[in-house]
């Protein structure tokens, strides 16, 4: 009886051997070789088992290998008779030897095991994209190490190993770093990012937001500086600007200095986009951050419609009329299409006059559009939020809480007190959300005004991708043409990672988590290589499927 058994070693590894009975006492027919890991140990055992369903046992036969004689492993009965062999003498033993002119095959090897499948399908995605019109494969292959596993410019050798790529020395890397600052690499992955999304998407409205990246320096220089964080942060910053498509899809990047107000961002980027592409008409969505008279008047000046969101501050300016006619009374989605003054002093909202001002250009040239919506649930949500403060308030002014001062509390002569009328005045406007625009009624209604401007997720979903699953974070860059370079490779992954989430409708973790431990094994068989791809279940096979078919977008 011959089987396959597999042996603990003492170094720790797994024996796979052929093993036979013979009259009652075991021994090793064949070692097939010792493995580390399930992959190789796999590859083993069927190997194994390959050598016991060959009726010529002791070949390993693939079809790409040439078949080899069988080496004898247990002698054959002695014939008896007339023309019998004449006695071996004594010194010769009973186990006949193997012939030298009939070799046992040599050992099969696992020369390496890898995450092809992934790398070939995120360069596929890559590809697709258009990125190749940059003609660089290693900047091709740092896009795909940082949408794989995120890491310094050191340790990405070690991830496209993991992918079956060799990666080139550390000054081959850091040069083509330099080469993408120098060579416009942004600026072409820019235009096939563009043409991606008008190929596959709409362009007619764009999203804008802006995030802080911070460093662990001690001292500042022209880039990197203090400024204002949403963090409370007190490190060197710097301010990145984003401008996606209604899905998500980037389409411009910018990077400005730490200490630079977010108002003052959004012009320079939008500028970028426009003349880059000689766009002469599109809507711009930003949130309530960018609402200032200079970047809506230079927003307007180049012909380009804004939604942006207004202050819940304005309300009483904007509503004015309405809370004279009806009170602070609203209803569960509801909807006032009203002005709102650019400047302070513009007063274009007559209050005496019930019914609320269709705004036009032409008539109405010191405001905007406005449009505010009440919501139920915003209600109670505010109104927590306000009871919350105010507990912390009178906890203040009661002396129970030393801390600095909070909302709703006022100082006179020393004493502080609860300031019950600001309290009021913020209470009367729980639930009102405001937006700010210059597309008039008959162009586009309020309540589609009111949905481009909830588009603005899809933005901030890419800078949160931006900023844990590509880690953004420019930590090992010091310079700005090394800063400049990394975002560059950042906006690229993202762009990769954004249409791995829209072809799959998964996660870009999710997929990760699928495809990598997928691992393809490179083998030597009789002097010749070749590599066996892994096998797939329903739901990977549906997953590589999918990343090879661009989805439908509208």
């Amino acid at each position: 009886m011959v089987w396959i058994r597999r042996v603990r070693t003492a170094s720790g590894a797994t024996a796979v051997q052929i093993a036979e009975s013979v009259n009652g006492r075991r021994r090793i027919v064949r070692h097939v070789g010792s493995a580390r890991n399930e992959a190789d140990l796999g590859l083993l055992m069927e190997q194994a088992r390959a050598l016991l369903a060959d009726d010529r046992q002791g070949v390993l036969d693939l079809g790409i290998t040439p078949v080899a004689a069988k080496a004898v492993m247990v002698p054959a009965a002695r014939p008896s008779g007339l023309f019998m062999d004449p006695e071996p003498s004594s010194a010769v033993s009973a186990v006949p030897a193997v012939s030298a002119a009939r070799p046992m095959v040599s050992r099969s090897r696992v020369l390496k095991t890898s995450s092809g499948l992934l790398y070939g399908a995120l360069a596929g995605v890559y590809t697709d994209l258009g990125f190749d019109v940059v003609a660089d494969d290693i900047f091709r292959d740092l896009v795909i190490a940082r949408v794989v596993e995120p890491t310094s410019l050191l340790d990405v050798d070690r991830v496209l190993a993991e992918l079956g790529r060799r990666a080139v020395s550390l000054s081959t890397r850091k040069r083509t770093l330099r080469r993408a600052h120098q060579g416009s690499y942004r600026d072409q992955v820019a235009v096939a990012c563009f043409e991606h999304a008008c190929t596959s998407g709409d362009v007619s409205l764009v999203l804008y937001d802006v995030t802080t990246l911070y460093f662990e320096a001690e001292k500042e220089d022209g880039l990197r500086k203090v400024g204002y964080s949403k963090e409370r942060r007190v490190d060197p910053q710097i301010v990145v600007g984003l401008l996606v498509d209604r899905e998500g899809f980037p389409l411009e990047i910018g990077c400005f200095e730490g200490n630079k107000a977010e108002t003052a961002t959004i012009i320079p980027i939008v500028k970028q986009f426009q003349e880059r592409h000689n766009i002469a008409d599109m809507v711009v969505v930003a949130d309530a951050g960018m609402l200032s008279t200079s970047n809506l008047t230079a927003l307007d000046e180049a012909n380009l419609r804004f939604i942006v969101g207004s202050r819940v501050t304005k309300a009483p300016k904007d509503l004015e009329s309405h809370f004279r006619w009806h009170g602070d009374a609203f209803t569960d989605g509801q909807l006032i299409d009203t002005l709102t003054p650019r400047t302070g002093h513009t007063v274009e909202n007559d209050p005496n006059l019930k019914a609320e001002p269709v705004w036009d250009r032409e008539q109405h040239p010191g405001s905007w559009r406005a449009v505010w919506a009440y919501s139920a649930k915003r209600a109670a949500r505010d109104s927590t939020t306000l009871t919350l403060q105010e507990n912390r308030a009178k906890a203040v002014v009661a002396g129970e809480k030393a801390a600095r001062t909070p909302r709703f509390v006022k100082t006179t002569n020393g004493s502080r007190t609860l300031d019950e009328a600001s309290l009021a005045r913020a209470r009367r406007l729980v639930g009102l959300k405001g937006y700010v625009t210059n597309i008039p009624a008959e162009l586009m209604p309020a309540s589609e005004v009111i949905a481009s401007y909830h588009d603005l997720w899809h933005v901030e979903q890419s800078f949160r991708m931006s900023k844990t699953d590509l880690r953004a974070r420019p930590m090992f860059a010091r310079t700005r043409d090394a800063i400049e370079a990394h975002l560059t490779i950042v906006f690229t992954a993202l762009a990769v990672s954004r249409e791995v989430q829209a072809r799959t409708g998964l996660s870009l973790r999710r997929v990760l988590r699928a495809l990598k431990p997928l691992r393809s094994a490179t083998i030597e068989i009789n002097g010749v290589v070749t590599t066996i791809p892994p096998a797939l279940n329903s739901d990977e096979a549906e997953i590589i499927e999918a990343l090879e078919r661009p989805p439908s977008r509208h």
